[in-house]
């Protein structure tokens, strides 16, 4: 069994070089427990990770805690998935202070270079999660499947912060037909969902906006655009458009989960206290999930209703992960802007470049523009 010093230097050295998002962490969690230091076998490596993917909020940061956990118990938890979360949280802190501030013409320009690819990042990740989960539904599934996602693409373009109702209410839809075995016509009374928005000033709507992000998300990281980006531009008026896509890809350029973008729209709202506060609230769902069901996680992956559930809300996920993609575009308020982002689309699409070198690409050619000239929004 490892000192907790040693699980506090493996998970932060992940949390520091885990540049790429989720299956980069998957990865190098893997290699790290299972493989080298082999201290899980890899058959409760992979029941960990489904349980993850079938969890809400960020699946890579629960695994990170569930792997330190198995590693060292309560105590390795903690440390572990501290240590792999805090290198991404302290940088992107410091990057919100510099292009969220007064940064000179050519850091604006980066970063609405950077902002303008975006879009194109959120329909490449958007396809990357609708293959597998196609393939993983049955064929009975996949009609209500097509009407699932296309709710969620619908309601990520027009609803704002109410697209997490739609996305649960998928899964309860999904949950009650399964349930009437096959009684199509039967209408089987489903329970009234209401979300309401926090009030009591800016932390608690803050808090509000960051729980939805850690504890009602499904379908990957990048669901939590659409679920902020009403709620962080229009609604509370915390950040402009141009910010908001700035802080999107400041999420996906560092380290650790891309749950950190929370973190500078705390920034945005109420400075270091209020990234702090959003990460807090974002991330402790994931600890409770884990600490709370590790133990359960056997029984939790064979629950039917759970699987039914995630066959509903899924979709709708990877549905507005894509519809995102609409307002992303619509922000963008310079014509060069639309050339870097079909620039970006060449790059993820047709050349087959990573995220993260794309949003560098674009944020170059950004700051590049600026100073020769091209203009820049205010």
């Amino acid at each position: 069994m490892p000192t907790l010093g040693a699980v506090a230097r493996a998970w932060g050295r992940i949390g520091i070089v885990g540049f790429g998002g989720p299956p980069a962490h998957i990865a190098l969690l893997r290699e790290l427990v299972v493989e080298r230091r082999r201290w899980m076998p890899s058959e409760q490596f992979e029941d960990g990770l489904a349980a993850a993917n079938l969890l809400p909020g960020p699946a890579s940061t629960q695994l990170a805690i569930y792997t330190a956990w198995r590693t060292r118990g309560l105590a390795g938890a903690l440390v572990g998935g501290l240590a792999f979360i805090l290198p991404g949280l302290v940088l992107i802190v410091a990057l919100a202070a510099l292009f969220l501030g007064s940064p000179p013409d050519w850091i604006r320009g980066a970063g609405a270079g950077a902002g303008a690819a975006v879009a194109a990042v959120a329909v490449h990740a958007g396809l990357l999660l609708l293959r597998p989960a196609w393939h993983r539904v049955g064929s009975d599934v996949r009609r209500r499947f097509v009407v699932y996602a296309l709710l969620g693409a619908a309601s990520a373009a027009t609803l704002g912060p109410w697209l997490v109702a739609v996305v649960l209410l998928c899964g309860a839809v999904e949950v009650g037909w399964r349930r009437l075995a096959g009684s199509r016509h039967s209408i089987a009374p489903l329970p009234a969902l209401i979300v309401a928005a926090a009030t009591g000033g800016t932390l608690a709507s803050l808090s509000w906006v960051a729980f939805k992000v850690g504890a009602l998300s499904y379908g990957g990281g990048f669901v939590i655009i659409p679920l902020m980006q009403a709620d962080a531009v229009e609604r509370y008026g915390w950040m402009t458009d141009t910010e908001f896509l700035n802080a999107v890809a400041l999420g996906q350029v560092t380290p650790g989960p891309v749950t950190h973008t929370v973190a500078a729209v705390g920034y945005a709202a109420a400075g270091v206290p209020g990234a702090l506060v959003a990460a807090l609230v974002a991330f402790a769902p994931s600890f409770a999930f884990v600490l709370v069901g590790a133990r359960n996680f056997d029984r939790f992956l064979a629950n039917a209703d759970v699987r039914r559930f995630f066959d509903g809300a899924g979709p709708a996920a990877i549905g507005a992960i894509l519809g995102s993609a609409i307002p992303l575009s619509l922000a963008l308020q310079e014509t060069w802007q639309w050339v870097v982002l079909a620039g970006a689309a060449v790059f993820l699409f047709v050349l087959r470049r990573g995220v993260v070198l794309t949003l560098l690409v674009a944020g170059a050619f950004g700051a590049a523009a600026v100073l020769l000239g091209a203009p820049l929004a205010a």
